[in-house]
């Protein structure tokens, strides 16, 4: 699994990227903390420059434990859509090895069926036209309505230079290999019980312009972690991208705190 540095400060830091992204996603806020941080980011499978998940055992769990072999002492656990749900089993299996943790814009998409079952229900008719496309086997018009959905939106698909769209499209498969993951909770995060080792401090981050499904699952996970939960206006799903420098300050002002 390939991981990266960023900075040189004292704070030792491990970060998940989202899907579809790789570790440089989490340069922009690793530059507004360079000298009070050293952040640690691997990429996940079948993501920049890991090798492809070859759709054997369970994605999640998998980059779990590649996670988890990068750490050798207490860090500030970091984690951005699916990477948070990642961070988030970390946390679960090694509460030891994480002194806080942060949650951003987690998809774990089953926290939100009882939370708001009409916010859940918008959620699996907006993604069916994505899941219609790959069952039909058109991959690329997948991923392009996958990344419309969760991604920036500042450049069509059309537009983007043609490695970005097929680093894109290799990572679909793994998108589509954690729908049970997500939507069902089939590795039990919710289950009784299940998330009483997570006692360090947690904070969840999401952006104010996110689909209804998003504040669901960050009340829904608040209230099981005894969580800090901040909406950062005038942002969306890819709140550590846009906005590095309100993603940065608020982790600063979490971990000064605790």
């Amino acid at each position: 699994m390939y991981h990266r540095n960023f900075g040189n400060g004292p704070r030792p830091v491990l970060a998940v990227h989202c899907s579809l992204a790789h570790s440089g996603a989490w340069r922009g806020v690793a530059e507004q903390m360079a000298e009070e941080v050293t952040l640690s980011a691997f990429d996940m499978l079948s993501h920049g420059r890991s090798p492809d998940w070859d759709g054997q055992g369970n994605y999640q769990l998998l980059n779990m434990q590649a996670g988890l072999s990068l750490l050798t002492a207490s860090v500030d656990l970091v984690g951005h859509s699916f990477g948070a749900t990642v961070a988030l089993r970390m946390a679960m299996a090694r509460p030891d090895l994480v002194r806080s943790l942060t949650l951003i814009e987690p998809v774990l998409f089953a926290a939100a069926r009882g939370e708001d079952p009409a916010a859940f229900a918008a959620l699996e008719e907006a993604s069916q036209p994505a899941e219609a496309a790959w069952a039909s086997g058109d991959r690329e018009l997948a991923t392009r309505l996958f990344n419309r959905m969760w991604g920036t939106g500042e450049v069509k698909w059309p537009d983007l230079p043609e490695p970005a769209r097929a680093a894109m499209l290799r990572a679909m498969p793994a998108v589509i290999g954690s729908h049970g993951t997500l939507y069902d909770d089939e590795n039990g995060i919710l289950a009784p019980g299940a998330l009483d080792a997570v006692a360090m401090r947690v904070q969840i981050l999401t952006g104010a312009d996110s689909p209804p499904v998003i504040p669901a699952i960050a009340r829904s996970l608040s209230r099981r972690l005894d969580a800090a939960h901040t909406a950062v206006p005038g942002a969306g799903h890819m709140l550590p991208i846009t906005h590095p420098q309100e993603t940065a300050a608020l982790l600063r002002n979490f971990w000064h705190r605790h």
